[in-house]
């Protein structure tokens, strides 16, 4: 039977590659099995298929277009392929889903078609689609205490998909983001890039990037919460008669904090306003706690124990 690829696509010789994909792509949808009960559907999406599959390609092209069907399924002498026809005896595949996943670039086209098993709904050629969101891409942002103490700002670049004009095709590009850190973020704060991410398809909406707070350790200082927990070491003499401890606070100051108390291994000594910015108002600060690890001497003579004894009556 002879084929009219033109006729099949409702196009005309004149058409161009767009011209071309843009009528397959109407037409496809529209007689899909999946769209269509009516008589005749399943053998006039077989039909596109095969019409697609030669006029998309440059070389079965040129020679349908000079050798017709006949041409270019019974082959052409070899020298009348020099300027780019199509020589070898050509037979389509046969498999129209074939050709419509690979033009769509997935293997359930129809899924960026629907949402919730909501039916398509065609006005003239033209597909009703749902656009859907791609999920999240999550990353890591790694700061250090010093960054969410003081605030700062990050650069960071990223490379994401972008879809190209037409929507066919796609390429990688990159993009710079600019994070404000704000002082007393915590662990876990999540900071969102709306449709920054990758786009999958010419039916899907950008997926947002989000980057999530990891902190970094301090050779100083732990946080807890809003407060933070500094670890010093004191002999048991100094537990027992008193001492101060300097601490370098990470704002730069050297704060000198006595302790007039008998320390024992669960006792804490509290510094208000020297911990971490609240992130509600920065202007306020949590407490600085610090923590003391009691170092006992390994032996004591005779005497020693003697004199501990009568000091302790």
């Amino acid at each position: 039977m002879d084929e009219d690829y033109y006729k099949a696509l409702k196009i005309n010789k004149s058409a161009t590659a767009a011209d071309i994909k843009k009528a397959y792509r109407c037409l496809a949808l529209k007689f899909h099995p999946n769209s269509s009960k009516e008589a005749g559907s399943s053998d006039r999406f077989s039909q596109l298929g095969e019409a697609y599959d030669v006029l998309s390609d440059p070389r079965k092209k040129a020679t349908y277009d000079r050798f017709g069907e006949e041409g270019l399924k019974g082959g052409i002498p070899p020298e009348f392929g020099r300027g780019g026809a199509w020589s070898s005896k050509y037979a389509y595949h046969g498999n129209p889903e074939k050709t419509f996943k690979h033009f769509f670039g997935c293997d359930n086209p129809f899924a960026v078609f629907s949402a919730n098993d909501v039916p398509l709904q065609f006005v003239g050629l033209q597909p009703v689609v749902v656009k859907t969101q791609d999920p999240p891409i999550e990353r890591d942002l790694h700061l250090s205490l010093d960054d969410l103490f003081h605030g700062c700002t990050k650069k960071i670049k990223i490379y994401r998909n972008v879809m190209n004009e037409g929507g066919y095709t796609s390429s990688v590009k990159d993009k710079i983001l600019s994070i404000d850190v704000n002082p007393g973020w915590k662990e876990g704060t999540r900071i969102v890039f709306s449709k920054e991410g990758d786009q999958l398809g010419p039916n899907s909406i950008p997926a947002d990037i989000v980057f999530i707070v990891q902190q970094e350790s301090h050779p100083l200082f732990e946080r807890q919460d809003d407060d933070l927990i500094y670890k010093t070491q004191i002999s048991l003499e100094m537990a027992l008669t008193g001492f101060s401890v300097n601490v370098q606070t990470i704002d730069g100051r050297l704060i000198n904090i006595p302790i007039n108390d008998i320390v024992h291994p669960k006792y804490r000594k509290v510094v208000p306003g020297e911990g971490m910015p609240l992130f509600q108002d920065p202007s306020q600060r949590g407490d600085l706690i610090i923590h003391f690890d009691i170092q006992f001497p390994e032996k004591l003579s005779p005497d020693r124990k003697h004199l501990i004894k009568k000091a302790l009556k």
